[in-house]
């Protein structure tokens, strides 16, 4: 299964851009959702991040009735006993690849590329990032989960073992349970890899703690040149 280009919203730095942050909404939001990040992260100008927000297709989605809204993939439940919607997930996987593959075009490499994203949004950023093969500069995974783990062993790509992780979740979140985010991190850190963990007390939602620590992080994977 084959998706389109994504249409994007883009912010850029104030000088020339030399790295990248690409940034997935939850579902039902689109691009425009986590514009307002990019200001409150108050990244110094010398780090010449430029953020890239896709919109996600517009698709039924099982778990709200069958109602159409954008979503990178299909979803029945949100626990592990839920069947999980493969194609859907390895189509928008491409998509995101492809966006990737965009910023190498336009001079930032991989290296200089941070997936992230919010929910489902940060659901999909695991699943690619972990199986990208070229190295990217971090995955950022906010209120979210890990798909379809068992087949992380058999498809994880080693370009991307030592990538560094950054996973934040409310401990009252409603709607991705803080066990499943728990659960994740500890399935990704026996995978071996850098799971930078941080709850916080909120529902399923953005806190200015978790800005903060955020800032922090991509100050360390995308240090500014020059």
């Amino acid at each position: 299964m084959s998706a389109p280009a994504l249409e994007t919203v883009e912010v850029e730095p104030s000088l020339a851009a030399d790295s990248t942050v690409i940034l997935l909404h939850g579902l039902g939001a689109d691009g425009h959702d986590f514009e307002p990040v990019a200001r409150e992260l108050s990244l110094e100008p010398r780090q010449a991040v430029r953020w890239v927000f896709p919109h996600a297709p517009v698709r039924p989605v099982t778990l709200n009735a069958g109602q159409r809204m954008r979503a990178w993939y299909d979803i029945v439940g949100l626990d592990r006993r839920a069947p999980e919607d493969e194609a859907g997930l390895r189509a928008s996987a491409a998509a995101v690849r492809a966006l990737v593959a965009r910023e190498g075009q336009r001079g930032i490499p991989a290296g200089r590329v941070v997936l992230a994203g919010f929910s489902q949004g940060g659901a999909l950023a695991l699943f690619t990032a972990l199986r990208e093969p070229e190295r990217l500069a971090g995955v950022v995974a906010l209120s979210s989960y890990l798909p379809l783990p068992s087949r992380l062993a058999a498809e994880a790509n080693p370009a991307n073992a030592a990538v560094s992780v950054f996973m934040g979740h409310g401990s009252h979140d409603p709607v991705v349970a803080p066990a499943l985010g728990e659960g994740s991190r500890d399935t990704l850190r026996a995978h071996g890899y850098d799971v930078e963990w941080h709850s916080y007390p909120m529902p399923h939602s953005v806190s200015a703690e978790e800005v903060d620590d955020l800032r922090g992080f991509l100050q360390r994977v995308l240090p500014a040149r020059g």
